[in-house]
């Protein structure tokens, strides 16, 4: 996100050409030996070594810090209860890539290589440089599947699948049916959908928009032009072209493709401009971002996509989720969605882990994967064939109010439609 496409792949070309021998000679370190006595990598008779890749730092200041707290408090609660299959989880935390392609590259490579993990999770960054490496490796990872590495790879997972579609795939409609549930109906409605300039944002848009118009919105405008670098300090060139885009008035609905620092900015002029329709995000689902005078008034009315339960549900499943966290945290913290991506990142490779078996090994795993379901999960029903290639398809909607987060949408689950 911080670099273009071309010195993305140069760096990490780059970065491949100088380690392969490296990585040829640390593959053959027993990841599919099925032996004892830690012959498969980060497995002994009593431990899995797992690790973690988070971006805590960011030129932008946006920082995935709490995910780490999340795997942590998963992983605790697991140790807690007897581990898994006999064995205690290990969790050496999470590498700070700082949303860097090169450094997460280097995290992915430090994790095998050095400290010889069985799994990597979680991985949350906008960045995945390193994912065809672990894939490469056979390392079990899972994260977030909001990027396309985590689509159609046999050791990566999504907790939530594959959000991103592929060719012949699928699109998850809980973004756009959850905004028509609010609007009381999609008919007659615009919307504006504007993303950062890279690869990222340009194919959000392109799904978006298809999503958005099956639902029966009529999208106005679909723009991947927001600067990747940095935030703009001026919007009004963005603001005029969206202000205008349906018919010469202002869309109903704006959506941003984008995370905080630059939703901020966008939201902020829009409502100076006298916007007076409905702004969505996904990613400004965080308490902590209300500790701000000026961060609040400018989310004040968002509504937040979720891909997960909200915490405001009084569910058995949250009440758990809460009290891991402040255990792990060691007192009551603000919650956010960072720890939700660590939570369940950590609870998925658990659930597959325990039903490999005592044999852990990178085939018992996968072939527990393949087949793995289960249902009513903070995130719906999970299923290993199907995350591989599309989403598990439900969310919900909270908007902030007064300082507070409320459910706008409840968390269901949608039918997807055919991506083209």
């Amino acid at each position: 996100m911080l670099r273009s496409f071309r010195a993305i792949a140069a760096a990490s070309a780059a970065l491949l050409l100088a380690t392969a021998c490296n990585s040829a000679s640390n593959s053959a370190d027993g990841s599919d030996n099925p032996g004892k006595g830690g012959s498969v990598r980060g497995v002994t008779d009593d431990s899995i070594k797992v690790g973690g890749i988070v971006s805590m730092t960011t030129a932008s200041g946006y920082s995935k810090k709490d995910t780490d707290l999340g795997a942590k408090a998963r992983y605790d609660r697991a140790n807690a209860e007897g581990g898994i299959n006999g064995r205690k989880i290990d969790y050496i935390g999470a590498e700070d890539d700082g949303q860097d392609p090169g450094k997460n590259m280097a995290a992915a490579r430090k994790l095998v290589q050095q400290e010889k993990v069985f799994a990597v999770s979680p991985m949350s960054s906008v960045t995945f440089s390193g994912g065809d490496f672990l894939e490469k490796e056979k390392v079990p990872t899972f994260g977030w599947g909001t990027i396309p590495q985590f689509c159609g790879k046999q050791y990566i997972y999504g907790f939530n699948g594959c959000l991103v579609p592929m060719p012949g795939g699928v699109i998850t409609q809980s973004w756009p049916e959850g905004l028509a549930h609010v609007l009381g109906g999609a008919k007659g409605k615009s919307v504006a959908v504007i993303a950062n300039d890279n690869d990222a944002g340009k194919f959000g848009i392109r799904t978006y928009q298809q999503g958005f118009e099956a639902a029966g919105f009529d999208v106005a405008y679909a723009k991947a032009t927001v600067p990747a670098t940095s935030a703009p300090s001026d919007w009004s060139a963005y603001t005029k072209e969206i202000l205008r885009s349906n018919g010469g008035k202002a869309p109903d609905v704006v959506v941003s493709v984008m995370q905080t620092p630059y939703n901020i900015g966008l939201f902020t002029a829009l409502k100076r401009s006298g916007f007076k329709g409905l702004l969505t995000d996904p990613t400004d689902y965080d308490p902590g971002l209300l500790a701000k005078k000026t961060t609040a008034q400018a989310l004040d009315g968002v509504h937040v996509l979720l891909s997960f339960e909200p915490f405001e549900s009084d569910s058995a499943q949250m009440a758990q989720f809460k009290e891991d966290i402040k255990k792990a945290a060691g007192k009551d913290v603000p919650l956010n969605m960072h720890m939700m991506t660590g939570y369940m990142s950590a609870d998925y490779f658990l659930s597959i882990a325990e039903k490999a078996g005592k044999d852990l090994t990178v085939d018992s795993f996968t072939k527990a994967a393949a087949a793995y379901s289960d249902t009513g999960t903070m995130v719906g029903d999970r299923s290993g064939p199907k995350g591989q290639k599309e989403a598990f398809g439900c969310g919900a909607l909270v908007q902030l109010k007064n300082g507070k987060y409320e459910v706008s949408s409840p968390f269901k689950c949608y039918e997807p439609i055919p991506f083209k």
